[in-house]
């Protein structure tokens, strides 16, 4: 019998054979195939990360300057391509009687650094009468500064401005997720 070689590529291939029912003659086959054109893509990796929700209770008469951290995410970029990160911060702010300013801010520490950096500007959420009330507080930020092959801990710290705070505040369900994208089109 004739032999049919396979063929790797990108094809759709039917295989079509014409033999007799006497089994002593060689059947004729042919393939048939419809080829596209390989294309060279690029690798585009994309991964979400989603942080543990946490909270966090101010008490009466906070001083300002005070910082606590109130949602973490730990994001490898093994295996991407010149990463870029957007992170997205959500969370429930609850007042009770509260006159109070907080600063929000993303960090990063990465494997070796003793302190960590700011990444993005700073957000501020600001209740100016004291009031009893619930708020849902988000942003996002990205952060295309990074490394190949690089393990970073994110943190969102809030940090009560101006004066020292009125009445009871609580951030609730604090959420910091990532999501992280090859960016091998920017030309670095």
């Amino acid at each position: 019998m004739s032999e049919i070689k396979e063929l790797i590529c990108d094809c759709d291939c039917d295989r079509h054979c014409d033999c007799c029912c006497d089994k002593s003659r060689d059947c004729e086959c042919k393939l048939f195939c419809k080829c596209e054109k390989r294309k060279n893509i690029r690798p585009n990796r994309t991964t979400i990360k989603c942080g543990t929700p946490g909270s966090v209770t101010l008490p009466l008469a906070t001083i300002a300057g005070t910082a606590y951290t109130v949602a973490t995410v730990n994001v490898d970029t093994r295996g991407f391509e010149n990463p870029c990160i957007k992170f997205e911060f959500a969370s429930n702010i609850n007042t009770t009687a509260a006159i109070i300013s907080l600063n929000f801010q993303v960090f990063k520490q990465c494997k070796g650094q003793l302190t960590p950096i700011p990444v993005g500007p700073t957000w501020v959420f600001s209740r100016l009468v004291a009031i009893t009330d619930s708020n849902t507080f988000t942003f996002f930020v990205c952060d295309c500064d990074i490394c190949d092959e690089e393990c970073c801990t994110y943190s969102v710290v809030a940090t009560v401005a101006g004066v020292a705070t009125v009445g009871v505040t609580a951030i609730n369900n604090a959420t910091l997720s990532a999501i992280v994208v090859d960016n091998s089109s920017c030309g670095c």
